[in-house]
């Protein structure tokens, strides 16, 4: 399913823009066009659904609407929706390496909104077959968007009984007296999907193939799980009984606390899987390969109580693993999937992940631990992986040098043979560029050589805001990356 390449993991939301954030207008056909130039295979990003409170794209508020900050205002402009007047006096940020998700936000918004109103009937058609093509969804996400925006944005479970437990009168009265907002929210997402569509089939033609990411988990603060309360285990009043995270290691003495709502397996698989099933089935009609975030919950998940402030009191509980996965191909056939399968993994979970065919992750920052030795180490691997330098979740190679124990760079220096003159952050794409995975994939930011971390994993500020200067895709670059990809038959 796989051949010999390499490709670059880089979110949309850090391409360069004039609107405060990555978006999928003139930059993202850039990129692509300079991972075709550059001999790439794959373009990485994170998840693309519509982030919610910490803006992080593993926090969604629907696992299957795109997130509408993307959207490049340009396109508007050149469809006559937007005028230049429309811009004046909006600030989006004012730095262009960090996104500034408030501003972006409050500003698409609005201009999104007046771009909504100057319509009238010319996309009448057009949005109503997206809407019928898309019900099974986007009912329930246009309506769920429509409510917390009246409601301040608060959680859809502060909202007033009757619309927070769904009952049929009281949403037929708010699908009536909402019904423009949820017009505008259908509009968004038939906006959002036409400029994905156009950025990915310009890059299939490219020879470019996306590669998307599911986060194993949904937010509580979903039109997921707001929609489909019984899919999760939840209380009487809609609240988590349990909730997801990871146990205490030796990286945190708490463990991690995620805290989203844990699955109702038994639901899940008396219905046949059916909900998973259209979920992957709708992640393959946007992306080319899948990851899927934390695959180990599948075969073995850390549930925690919904009233722990911490993961400590957490306990193993086993879930569906191959059943799910069988049921899923059953329905869809052989899918490219990448299994998450990194952190504590048992021999069931190892046996699972291997019954499953999906090849795994190998992160080579994880290699060099100087106390013992490491399946991470390329001289370890078989050719079913995917060798990463590291993810959204790790330094950077130039920040994994700043922070790392001293002994552990000694022998990465040493295995690696990483020298000053070729770059520390270019010997570890070498490292993985030479292994025998049979894929191998770098964070932009290590191609640049600088130190910018996306996400520091158990911490809240700060995270997913990097954006890459303008003008940084040089063609000395270019020749560079395409000649190492070429080096080692990528």
């Amino acid at each position: 399913m796989y051949q010999r390449s390499s490709g670059i993991l880089m979110h949309i939301t850090s391409l360069p823009s004039k609107h405060g954030i990555g978006d999928l207008g003139k930059k993202a056909f850039d990129f692509v066009r300079f991972l075709d130039k550059s001999g790439q295979s794959f373009w990485q990003i994170l998840p693309i659904g519509p982030t919610g409170y910490g803006d992080s794209p593993y926090q969604s508020l629907s696992t299957f609407a795109g997130n509408t900050l993307l959207i490049d205002l340009k396109q508007l402009q050149k469809e006559k929706l937007l005028r230049p007047k429309d811009f004046k006096n909006r600030d989006f940020g004012q730095d262009p390496e960090v996104v500034d998700f408030q501003k972006v936000r409050k500003e698409k918004t609005e201009l999104l909104r007046i771009a909504f109103s100057r319509t009238k009937n010319s996309y009448k058609k057009e949005l109503s077959i997206f809407a019928k093509a898309n019900k099974s969804w986007l009912d329930d996400y246009s309506l769920f968007m429509a409510l917390k925006h009246h409601h301040d944005l608060k959680s859809w479970q502060e909202w007033p009984k009757a619309l927070r437990d769904r009952q049929p009168k009281a949403l037929q009265k708010a699908k009536k007296k909402y019904a423009d907002e949820i017009l505008f929210w259908i509009f968004a997402q038939f906006i959002f999907f036409r400029q994905w569509n156009a950025l990915k089939n310009f890059a299939n033609e490219k020879g470019i193939q996306i590669i998307g990411d599911i986060p194993i988990y949904v937010a509580e603060d979903s039109a997921d799980v707001w929609a489909n309360p019984k899919l999760f285990l939840l209380d009487k009043t809609n609240k988590p009984i349990c909730v997801s995270g990871c146990p205490p290691d030796a990286f945190s003495a708490d463990g991690q606390l995620w805290g989203n709502p844990i699955y109702n397996w038994k639901r899940m698989e008396k219905q046949g899987f059916k909900w998973w099933i259209n979920r992957i089935k709708a992640s393959f009609t946007l992306f080319d390969v899948v990851r899927i975030d934390h695959f180990r919950g599948f075969e073995a998940y850390w549930s925690i109580p919904g009233d722990a402030e911490t993961a400590a009191k957490g306990e193993w509980v086993k879930g569906p693993a191959i059943k799910l996965f069988d049921a899923v191909k059953k329905e869809l056939g052989d899918l490219r999937v990448i299994a998450e399968d990194l952190g504590f993994l048992t021999q069931e979970v190892i046996d699972f992940k291997n019954e499953t065919g999906f090849p795994g992750m190998k992160i080579l920052e994880f290699a060099f631990d100087s106390k013992e030795e490491s399946n991470y180490l390329p001289h370890t691997y078989d050719k079913n992986c995917i060798v990463y330098t590291g993810t959204h979740d790790n330094d950077t190679v130039m920040g994994w040098f700043e922070h790392t124990p001293e002994a552990d760079v000694k022998k990465a220096k040493e295995y690696l043979r990483l020298t000053k003159k070729e770059g520390y952050n270019w010997g570890f794409i070498r490292g993985a560029w030479s292994s025998v995975a049979v894929v191998a994939i770098a964070q932009m930011q290590d191609f640049l050589g600088i130190d910018n971390r996306m996400n520091t994993p158990s911490t809240f500020g700060g995270n997913w805001e990097w954006r890459m200067k303008p003008r940084k895709l040089t063609k000395k670059l270019t020749v560079k990356t395409k000649k190492i990809t070429r080096l080692y038959g990528r």
